[in-house]
């Protein structure tokens, strides 16, 4: 309980403190890990304010030539009581009420201290690793306050992402049994992770009704042309579609619906419509445009590769059958739909994330009067579907996500982002996420992104990012009491991701089977399954 240090200077965010160079070399023989590690950067200091402790961690250190000490710039992070006999601190919560004055001493935090510090207060939460550096301390992350803001897992290729997304929805599938969890997989690694606790949706069983498209979604599969053309096709999409959907015999039961309700129509009916538009003689066009799009409607219908979505076995009104298989409603125990989205054809791939975001958003709205459960929305590579402005490429889909992290809190939708590139996202995005899981970033201008989306306390910690091992992270926000350095469980074989990077020269010093292999790989190739 001796002191290490003395308080210089107080600012609202930040403040100075000199530290005895003697006493901290004292204390990094201690076998408290967390008295060990006093004074360094990262590490966690406290202050005596009357009969509180105010606990802060240190941001930067520099030498003071003058007084031989060591000069360190801290963040406050919160407070707690202390304990009358002991002089233990308890009852630890964010913010500050009274800073301390110059002179004031400045003391090691325990392990003991950040137990308190980090100890549940009561709020639901789920354990994914230790607080780093003690050995023995659960890191826990508030479940509701932490999908109640949205949440963004942030790491460069190789730091063990994958492992880590898949280790706290594990740990959110066991907590919630009942839950609702979408995930859009773009490289089909998650579905090794969630075999027995959730369900796989790819092309073979998806069976997206291509009727559920909105216009927009619409006119991304089917228009072709750029400028002004565009506007023409549209025009004319709009019109026949309008007519194709009315022709159901839903719609006539509905009175008024437009040409974005999910009502079912057939395709011959919209190629019929599109057909008779061009024999028209008050059309205001040539018969270009109506060439075009009738060419592209029947090309779709006669790929195998967009089986998934025209099928003509679509046509039946599944809507209700559909959303309850890929929303989990109900479960049954297996909480999470894994959509793999690595089969679907890339042209139409950003229009497929789009229309099933769109349907978590829209199922939302229109269920706000019954009491329908909160949905959790991840999306992996979340770079490409909610590209930064200047790569944007006007796809529904960077709207619609962006749509839901703004508003999506108000109807029960959380959103979670996973991406190597956090400066290649909209920047309104990352802003939104109240959470923000960072594991190492390699890259300069990616680092200055998250610096910018972190809270001010956390500013310590940010420096700590390109130093952070594998399976390491910082995680700071609204799921965790204060910010804090995490280094994750260990998963079980059987609930990783497939995303292992191969070992070259193992691999390359085995042979035989090649040919079989490559006659393999072509069959399949060929027949796009």
């Amino acid at each position: 309980m001796q002191p290490i240090g003395v308080v210089l200077e107080i600012a609202g965010s930040g403040s100075q403190v000199a530290i005895d160079l003697q006493r901290l070399s004292e204390c990094a023989d201690d076998a408290d890990p967390s008295i060990a590690m006093a004074g360094q950067v990262g590490s966690q200091i406290k202050i005596r304010v009357a009969n509180s402790w105010l606990l802060a961690s240190v941001r930067n250190q520099r030498q003071d030539r003058k007084a031989g000490s060591i000069l360190a710039n801290i963040d406050f992070l919160g407070e707690g009581m202390e304990e009358k006999l002991t002089g233990k601190l308890h009852g630890f919560r964010r913010g500050v009420t009274r800073y301390p004055v110059p002179g004031a001493m400045v003391y090691p935090a325990t392990t003991q201290d950040l137990r308190q510090v980090y100890a549940s207060d009561g709020r639901s939460s789920v354990a994914i690793g230790k607080v780093y550096p003690t050995r023995d301390i659960r890191a826990g992350l508030y479940v509701d306050a932490m999908l109640g803001k949205h949440f963004a897992l942030l790491g460069s290729t190789g730091t063990g992402k994958s492992t880590g997304a898949a280790l706290i929805l594990h740990r959110i599938c066991e907590a919630a049994p009942e839950g609702h969890i979408v995930m859009i997989d773009p490289h089909g690694e998650y579905s090794a992770a969630f075999r027995n606790t959730g369900v796989i949706l790819d092309v073979s069983n998806l069976q997206m009704p291509y009727w559920i498209m909105n216009f927009e979604e619409h006119c991304e599969v089917l228009l072709t042309s750029n400028g002004n053309e565009r506007q023409v096709d549209a025009d004319i999409l709009a019109k026949c579609l309008l007519k194709a959907r009315q022709k159901s015999r839903l719609a006539e039961s509905m009175g008024k619906i437009t040409v974005d309700s999910p009502i079912p129509y057939l395709l011959s009916d919209l190629s019929n419509e599109i057909q008779d538009a061009m024999g028209k003689l008050d059309k205001s066009t040539n018969s270009a445009p109506y060439m075009r799009l009738k060419n592209k409607l029947d090309e779709m219908k006669s790929d195998p590769r967009y089986q998934f979505l025209f099928s003509g076995m679509l046509v039946a009104d599944t809507m209700s059958d559909f959303i309850s298989k890929i929303f989990r409603m109900p479960s049954n125990g297996k909480p999470i739909s894994i959509i793999d989205v690595s089969g679907v054809p890339s042209d139409i791939t950003a229009t497929v994330v789009a229309v099933l975001s769109r349907l978590v958003f829209d199922f939302a709205i229109w269920g706000r009067e019954e009491r329908t459960s909160p949905i959790l929305l991840v999306c992996e590579e979340a770079h490409r579907y909610v590209p930064s402005e200047k790569h944007a490429d006007g796809n529904s889909v960077g709207t619609i996500l962006s749509r839901i992290a703004k508003e999506g809190r108000k109807y029960g939708i959380s959103l979670g982002l996973i991406t190597q590139r956090p400066s290649d996202l909209a920047e309104g995005v990352l802003s939104q996420c109240g959470t923000i899981i960072s594991m190492r970033l390699n890259n300069d201008r990616d680092q200055e992104f998250v610096r910018a989306a972190m809270p001010e306390g956390a500013r310590g910690f940010l420096d700590a990012i390109p130093a952070l091992r594998n399976r390491e992270c910082i995680i700071c926000g609204e799921g965790v009491a204060i910010p804090i350095r995490v280094s994750f469980d260990t998963l079980e074989e059987a609930k990783r991701p497939a995303s292992e990077d191969p070992s070259f020269i193992e691999l390359w010093n085995k042979t035989g089977g090649e040919e079989d292999i490559v006659s393999r790989t072509v069959q399949r190739w060929r027949s796009q399954g």
